[in-house]
């Protein structure tokens, strides 16, 4: 075999780091996830993710994924929460769009957009579940909203005084009062104007301290994320500006925005993993996650893009407790990036599987730590220290050991190129 297999880390970060660790970029790694909508619900953030295939030319989606975190910063995989199956009246080849779950009497609602025979054909449906992992069921056997054209991206949210409203739309905004049962509504549906400026899609409605919010993914294209204010919860809605700039590289958005253990926290997507393994465009976009302080005044500071923020961790993992990460085997070239994993006084790590084939996951075992007992580690497409070879990846502890960079050459914690060998180099043997 010629040159360097190259292992995508995808899993749970684990260690104590010589300054704070941040949130990766993108924060989901194993696959290609966007729309992200997250729900804060007995101290985890529930951060639910339409999901574009592996093989994406333009959109191709099938289900929605979940993904929970108490430090926003490792991230553990739930698995699919629902799929097209889960409404086996709607088509179900494609268009498992923008998802959002809410809870409501100890039951969790999941609002998606998804598709019917014929034309106009989107319709937005409901599925709940009785905790917030799912499983979802189907809740009418029927939609909800539609059929009509562009009736996508719901978004959803319950009132101080117990009404819920559900909006959704693009290029348009509509809105709905729900009913108790949340999967009922009451009135006619409601389109709003005057059109909100820099309004494309993707709207997030939520409340804070008395004032209304409507998030959006602004005018396409390309898209970045903007924002608009109300004193009542259907409007008139003024627009207050960017949340984050339009950029060249993405040509779609979507926000979700939380507030979570004293910070508040804004979700998006980008295009970061599509771009690290091919120049061409695709829809196979990638969920982040930026920290920021609202102005004494409610406002939103301007973020820029994903590249200038992040989010930092908030609390520290156990170092005694068992956590569990994989690597995932994505093709025949190595993407790895240049973080260090520091974890006590661990030794070496290997995989156990020295024949891995793209797609394949392996787990991850290291021993010798300080508790000198054995732990598994999976480590969420976080890169870390290590060499890979033709056929194993070698992953070495903290101190002198190497990481493996973007360009394949591997750096020391100082930032020193310590002389491996490129991607598509041969590499000597595995040891």
């Amino acid at each position: 075999m010629n040159g360097i297999w190259r292992a995508i880390l995808t899993g749970v970060l684990f260690g104590a780091f010589p300054g704070p660790a941040r949130a990766s970029d993108p924060i989901v790694q194993t696959r290609f996830t966007a729309d992200p909508a997250p729900l804060v619900h007995d101290g985890v953030v529930y951060l639910y993710t339409s999901h574009d295939e592996d093989d994406a030319a333009g959109f191709k989606m099938l289900d929605w994924r979940l993904y929970t975190s108490t430090d926003m910063v490792n991230w553990t995989d739930r698995g699919a929460v629902a799929s097209l199956k889960t409404f086996p009246w709607a088509v179900q080849s494609n268009d498992a769009w923008a998802p959002q779950v809410i809870e409501r009497g100890g039951k969790f609602y999941l609002y998606v957009p998804i598709s019917v025979a014929g034309s106009p054909k989107n319709v937005i449906a409901v599925a709940v579940a009785d905790n917030p992992a799912g499983p979802f069921r189907d809740a009418l056997g029927h939609p909800l909203i539609g059929p009509a054209r562009d009736n996508i991206d719901p978004t959803v949210a319950v009132d101080d005084d117990g009404q819920a409203y559900l909006y959704w739309g693009n290029p348009d905004l509509w809105y709905v009062r729900l009913n108790r049962d949340m999967i009922s509504y009451s009135g006619k549906i409601e389109k709003i104007g005057p059109r909100i400026s820099d309004y494309q899609e993707g709207p997030w409605f939520y409340k804070r301290q008395g004032k209304y919010y409507m998030a959006f993914a602004s005018t396409c294209c390309s898209e970045g994320i903007g924002y608009a204010v109300s004193d009542r919860a259907t409007g008139p809605w003024t627009y207050k500006g960017p949340i984050m700039d339009h950029n060249p590289a993405a040509t779609g958005n979507h926000p979700g925005i939380i507030d979570y253990k004293g910070g508040s926290y804004v979700f998006g997507f980008s295009y970061e993993l599509n771009f690290a393994m091919t120049p061409i465009h695709h829809e196979r976009r990638s969920v982040t996650v930026a920290k920021f302080d609202y102005h004494p005044d409610g406002t939103i500071p301007n973020l820029g893009w994903w590249d200038r923020t992040t989010a930092p961790q908030i609390e520290t993992l156990n170092p005694y407790d068992v956590v569990q990460a994989e690597l995932q085997v994505v093709g025949a070239h190595c993407i790895a990036y240049t973080y260090l994993l520091v974890i006590g006084s661990a030794e070496a790590m290997t995989v156990d599987d020295d024949t891995p084939i793209p797609g394949e996951v392996i787990t991850i075992s290291a021993g010798g730590f300080a508790t000198e007992s054995p732990i598994e580690i999976s480590i969420d497409r976080y890169p870390i220290q290590g060499e890979c070879y033709p056929r194993a990846c070698r992953f070495i502890g903290v101190g002198s050991a190497d990481a493996v960079g973007r360009d394949g050459n591997t750096r020391d914690g100082r930032g020193d190129v310590a002389g491996a060998a490129r991607v598509g180099d041969d590499a000597p043997a595995a040891s």
